[in-house]
């Protein structure tokens, strides 16, 4: 991390919002959306993010953690104050005493604390730590899972849960998309073997009806649990996405992503007569744009064991997930081209590649824009 202004290395401490980088030259600070959003009232940092993203006006500084130039971006009305915002780290650079001009966000509510004698708070506060021990004990949580309970839930379940999500427009062909999947795929549900029959890709007659099955596949799930984790990942990334290369493009890349990996699964999987369906091919793609195009977005993940009741939950960048999981990919790959394994990550893998070659041909039009 090194200063835009001073270019020397930024010196870290941890403040009750989280970790902050400050110049020791300059007193500028380096903050993540993600910890701006404890400190200062949540409208401003929203207009801020919309304001860097859409005005897109070029600032002579750097970013301190990528190197690249930094957008700039003005809040506030009766004391404006413009701030330099990278897009793809999310980090927001702050000159010495702009932050402390920024509107701070309200304290948490606490409700009020009886009045009690000295004797029965001390009992009292030592009742709540033996408590707390008591629970990472018994459920093994290093960290604190979050308040949310759906989001605590997620985790357990192997999910990843996004710690910030701006949005500038409504994502409305991401939720089409996944009401369209969940309607045909409930409806295959009554009678499973026949919508196989008729609207999954076999690879050896791929060519059906006019080789429309390798689009239809895309909405027939073997299961609830395959409908289930596909919608998740396409209402997680997809929403990102289609924020960032317009609703049009964002069907666009599903289509090419879907294509792609249906088009690698044919080539490769020894078995031309097994049946191949899901979305996962095309949300693949989504998935891979979305580690490009944001990479420093943070994504919380737990790891543990469910048999001994331990937890350790993580907060790691997008990139290091999505390349975690295309290792995965790999190992699944050669499973499946020695002709097993009922997961097609040929699929996966093709969804990837088409997502990789979007996000490569649209970025080098919006820099050239």
């Amino acid at each position: 991390m090194i200063c835009p202004r001073c270019q020397e290395p930024l010196m870290r401490y941890q403040s009750y919002a989280g970790l902050v980088w400050q110049c020791a030259r300059c007193g500028g600070r380096a903050v993540a959306l993600s910890v701006l959003r404890k400190a200062v009232e949540e409208h401003t940092v929203r207009t801020l993010w919309v304001a860097a993203t859409q005005g897109r006006v070029r600032s002579s500084l750097l970013c301190p953690s990528c190197r690249k130039p930094m957008s700039q971006a003005s809040v506030g009305v009766n004391l404006p104050v413009t701030v330099d915002v990278c897009e793809l780290c999310q980090f927001v650079w702050t000159d010495a005493g702009e932050l402390e001009q920024m509107p701070a966000a309200p304290p948490p509510v606490k409700p009020p604390e009886p009045d009690l004698p000295p004797e029965a708070k001390e009992a009292l506060a030592m009742a709540k730590v033996e408590a707390l021990s008591k629970r990472a004990r018994e459920y093994g949580i290093e960290e604190d899972l979050p308040d949310n309970p759906l989001q605590a839930a997620l985790l357990l379940l192997g999910l990843p849960v996004e710690e910030d999500n701006f949005l500038q427009r409504q994502p409305y062909m991401t939720w089409i998309t996944a009401i369209t999947i969940t309607v045909i795929s409930i409806m295959a549900f009554f009678d499973l073997d026949r919508a196989i029959r008729v609207l999954a890709l076999v690879p050896a007659e791929w060519w059906r009806y006019g080789g429309i099955t390798l689009f239809t596949s895309f909405f027939v799930h073997g299961s609830i649990w395959h409908l289930l984790s596909n919608l998740y990942f396409l209402l997680v990334f997809g929403d990102n996405v289609e924020d960032r290369v317009g609703h049009g493009r964002f069907v666009l890349l599903l289509v090419l992503a879907t294509l792609a990996g249906n088009i690698l699964h044919i080539a490769f999987d020894p078995r031309p007569d097994v049946p191949c369906i899901g979305a996962s091919g095309g949300i693949s793609g989504v998935i891979v744009f979305y580690a490009l195009a944001f990479p420093y977005a943070r994504l919380q993940v737990a790891y543990g064991w469910w048999w001994a009741w331990r937890w350790w939950v993580f907060s790691i960048p997008a990139w290091v997930m999505a390349l975690l999981w295309l290792l995965l990919q790999q190992l699944g790959v050669m499973e499946q081209i020695s002709g097993f394994g009922g997961v097609s990550t040929l699929a996966h893998l093709g969804g990837a590649l088409m997502g990789f070659a979007c996000w490569l041909l649209w970025r080098r039009e919006q820099q050239e824009l």
